[in-house]
C-alpha cells in the first residue's frame, strides 16, 4: 500500500520526516538501548524529539517504534519515517512493512554501504530467535541505491512508497554531506547522550 504519495506529484522541501537511530550500547551486556526520533522539516529545520527504549538483540523494535511514533504530538504532521539501518540495538530487526502499515506512514531504511547479506545472516545465528529475524530481513525487500552526485551513493529499502519517490525524499532530506538530516541528527544526539559526546560518522 502506498500512502499520501498517491496524491502528491512532487515531494515538498518541507516534508515532515522522523529520523530514527539508536544510541551506543555494550554488546556484551544485554539490556535496553536508547532509541531516538528526530522530527525534521525536510533537511532544513529540526522541530522535535521523541525517545524510547528497545531490547538489545531483542524482538520488540517494531512495537517500540509504532508506539513512540503514534503517541507523539507530532504524529499528525509526519509524512515519512527514516531509520538508520534495518535494526536497533544490534539485531533487533524492524518489520518495516508492519511499521508502515500501523503508522500509516512510508518507511525508508537508510544504509551508508550496501550490506553483505551473507555475512549478516551468518551473524544472526548467534542471537536468539534468529529465524524470525532472518524472515524480517527477507521481508524488507530489495536494496536500492540513490545517486547523490560526485560518485556518492546511499542504499535504501522502503515500504509504503515507490522507489522513485523514496529517492526524491532522501535527496530533499540531505542538507549537507551525504546523510539525510533526520537520521544524521538522531545519530549525533543519541551518541552524545550516552557517551557524553557525539561520536562516529554522522
Amino acid at each position: 500500500m502506498l500512502f499520501w504519495f498517491k496524491r502528491e506529484k512532487t515531494v515538498k522541501k518541507e516534508i515532515r520526516i522522523i529520523g530514527i537511530d539508536d544510541a551506543p550500547f555494550s554488546k556484551e551486556k544485554k539490556g535496553k538501548v536508547l532509541v531516538l526520533g528526530c522530527i525534521y522539516r525536510g533537511g532544513l529545520a529540526f522541530e522535535g524529539l521523541v525517545s524510547s527504549y528497545a531490547d538489545v538483540d531483542g524482538d520488540d523494535s517494531t512495537e517500540v517504534l509504532v508506539e513512540m511514533i503514534n503517541k507523539s504530538k507530532h504524529k499528525d504532521q509526519l509524512q515519512c519515517i527514516m531509520t538508520d539501518g534495518i535494526a536497533v540495538g544490534g539485531f533487533n530487526v524492524i518489520d518495516i512493512q508492519e511499521l508502515s502499515g500501523r503508522t500509516k506512514l512510508p518507511v525508508i531504511v537508510i544504509m551508508r554501504n550496501k550490506p553483505n547479506l551473507k555475512n549478516v545472516k551468518e551473524a544472526l545465528k548467534n542471537v536468539p530467535n534468529y529465524q524470525n529475524k532472518l524472515k524480517l530481513l527477507n521481508k524488507a525487500g530489495k536494496i536500492y541505491d540513490v545517486d547523490l552526485g560526485n560518485d556518492a551513493k546511499l542504499f535504501f529499502q522502503c515500504a509504503g512508497v515507490d522507489v522513485e519517490k523514496a529517492k526524491e525524499i532522501i535527496k530533499v532530506a540531505i542538507a549537507r554531506g551525504n546523510m539525510p538530516e533526520p537520521v544524521r541528527t538522531a545519530h549525533l544526539i543519541a551518541s552524545g547522550i550516552v557517551t557524553g559526546e557525539s561520536k562516529g560518522r554522522a
